[in-house]
């Protein structure tokens, strides 16, 4: 007897613990009257003002994001415009029998359908089929059908006459999150109610009030984290306010929810944009080398980075203060770091981070996209006299070549005359006017005018020379004389063909015959390079103090000569066209003239 009254009590018990289950605060905490929706006060008013009016629309649709309330609200509207003795303030006044009987989950009127589960012709023909009865309690049968998107075309059509035209006992309030994917045809028969993101704020201020109901201590930054991470969905921060509540055991922390969540901390960020306007590229590639380490992935880093520019952006200006979603306390930090970043700076920075996002996904190498744009990043603020060691970026090199070819004095054309022309030339321009020329006799030479080559234009010896007359001194000189860096062949004949690519426009002439020169080293340090014709050494002396600086910082060694000198005639190469190139590939390599044969190619 005594036994068996134990086990009875204990049964007793056991039941009562089981039967309070834990539930989820997005369900415990879900709003039941209009007053409690958050972050909806419009629309709230409006179905508030229709339900004391009794101007009811026969359809209406709810869009927006998720989690912002668009089933909940058509819950409490289908519960109001049926209860039998609504407040002056349209709200359900949950004492009515139809209100007890929606509260326990057991009313006859209001009936939800899930269209993406029930997107179907016969589903809706089932629908249609209950609109005909009319309600035993309560004025309206109301029908709400959640993510009315996933309707087929087949049952949007079925649906269309009924929406037209429905019972005057019928309302159908549809809820969708892609209202684009809807047929006109059915927008155009129902009210449009456009639901909004929540705020940060709203969203922390919900946070705070279920926190001190369920007795949680916590921190504000924790919870404005977890609003930013719920990106304006009420049900989101719910859920997420729960996972943090679990894993901090009551005691909701900033530095718990970051580990909870394995959110980036923003700390990070103001470090970067600091780093960056100090130019300290290395402390930048260790910020990141830490936290790739950690397991944080390069697209979101940058995708923070820019938010967070963003919002420096935003806190430069007063005016623009209240587009900051974030605590007080972030906020006077934004507004810091605004005082100490110059607005180019903010500007560029978007534009540099932006174009990183694009180009991530299509990267071979995301780890140095990224780590390139960081530098990029950092060199805005550097000054352009800056030395080749703070790392540049490469194109930077193109100011050696700025303002290269001085303007030259314009020459007026002469009219061969009787008279002895002044010519200005050199020697080696005299040898070659006396092999032009043909042999005069003395009497020719004074009956017959003659033209010399000199007397029309300019010789390349006075290009090198200003409007004085006098040649001008080197312009640039090496600056990196203390960096020693062993460079190979490859290396200079790689950075070669470089300085010739980034070479500005008006020299496109120069560099495409630079191009077809192969440096040499012709005993280390020392670099050799052979000039075909004496007009084209002509031309490269004149630039040969900016090619050694630039080879100089882009090989990393400042004791680099150069030599330049002309070509032998054994040394002379002709400058084979497509074809010939082509030619002497495949005569070298049978293997591509079967495959050209093979498939009937021919050289465009």
């Amino acid at each position: 007897m005594i036994i068996s009254t134990f086990f009875i009590t204990f049964a007793k018990n056991n039941e009562k613990i089981f039967m309070e289950e834990y539930i989820v605060s997005a369900r415990k905490y879900r709003p039941m009257t209009f007053d409690t929706v958050v972050g909806q006060s419009a629309l709230t008013t409006t179905l508030k003002n229709a339900v004391k009016s009794g101007k009811l629309a026969h359809a209406y649709l709810f869009c927006g994001p998720r989690g912002v309330g668009k089933t909940t609200c058509a819950r409490i509207f289908a519960k109001a415009i049926n209860c039998q003795h609504p407040t002056a303030d349209g709200e359900a006044c949950n004492e009515c029998e139809s209100c007890k009987a929606f509260n326990e989950q057991r009313s006859y009127n209001i009936f939800e359908l899930d269209a993406a589960s029930n997107n179907s012709v016969e589903n809706i023909k089932t629908l249609m089929d209950q609109t005909r009865i009319p309600p035993q309690i309560g004025k309206y049968k109301v029908f709400i059908i959640d993510e009315v998107h996933m309707l087929s075309t087949a049952a949007f059509n079925a649906f269309l006459k009924t929406l037209e035209e429905p019972p005057a006992h019928v309302v159908f309030i549809l809820a969708t999150t892609e209202k684009h994917k809807i047929l006109p045809t059915i927008l155009s028969r129902c009210q449009i109610y456009d639901f909004e993101r929540m705020t940060v704020q709203e969203i922390t201020d919900h946070l705070k009030k279920v926190a001190q109901k369920e007795g949680i201590s916590y921190e504000e930054e924790a919870l404005n984290l977890i609003a930013e991470k719920a990106d304006g969905g009420m049900r989101d921060a719910l859920s997420i306010f729960d996972q943090a509540t679990s894993f901090s055991q009551g005691n909701i922390t900033y530095q718990k929810v970051i580990e909870d969540l394995n959110v980036l901390d923003s700390e990070n960020y103001f470090k970067m944009v600091d780093m960056a306007l100090e130019n300290k590229v290395s402390d930048l590639m260790l910020l990141l080398n830490s936290l790739i380490a950690k397991g944080f992935d390069g697209g979101l880093l940058i995708d923070g980075l820019a938010s967070h520019v963003r919002n420096v952006m935003m806190a430069k200006d007063a005016q623009t203060l209240p587009l900051l979603e974030v605590s007080e306390q972030q906020r006077q930090k934004f507004q810091e770091q605004a005082k100490k970043c110059p607005t180019s700076f903010i500007y560029k920075a978007l534009e540099i981070v932006n174009r990183c996002d694009i180009n991530y996904r299509q990267s071979s190498n995301k780890r140095l996209l990224v780590e390139l744009t960081l530098i990029e990043v950092a060199q805005i603020t550097q000054p352009d006299d800056a030395s080749a060691g703070a790392g540049r970026s490469p194109r930077r090199l193109k100011s050696l070549f700025k303002n290269l070819v001085a303007p030259q004095p314009k020459v007026a054309p002469q009219v061969a005359t009787a008279e002895k022309p002044i010519v200005r030339q050199t020697k080696a321009s005299a040898h070659r006017e006396a092999a032009l020329m043909p042999t005069q006799n003395e009497n020719d030479t004074a009956s017959k005018p003659h033209l010399k080559l000199g007397s029309i234009g300019i010789t390349f010896s006075d290009l090198r020379k200003g409007s004085d007359g006098t040649t001008p001194q080197k312009e640039e000189e090496v600056t990196n004389k203390d960096e020693k860096t062993v460079f190979t062949q490859d290396d200079l004949e790689r950075q070669w063909m470089s300085m010739c690519n980034r070479m500005p426009k008006e020299m496109v002439g120069i560099a495409s015959r630079l191009k077809n020169m192969t440096p040499k080293i012709a005993g280390y340090p020392n670099i050799e390079v052979v000039v075909d014709n004496e007009i084209l050494l002509d031309e490269v002396e004149r630039i040969k103090a900016r090619i050694t600086k630039t080879l100089a910082i882009t090989l990393h060694n400042g004791n680099i000569h150069l030599q330049t000198r002309l070509a032998k005639p054994e040394e002379v190469k002709k400058i084979l066209t497509k074809r010939e190139m082509f030619d002497e590939l495949r005569k070298d390599n049978p293997a591509i003239e079967k495959l050209r044969a093979a498939l009937n190619l021919e050289l465009s």
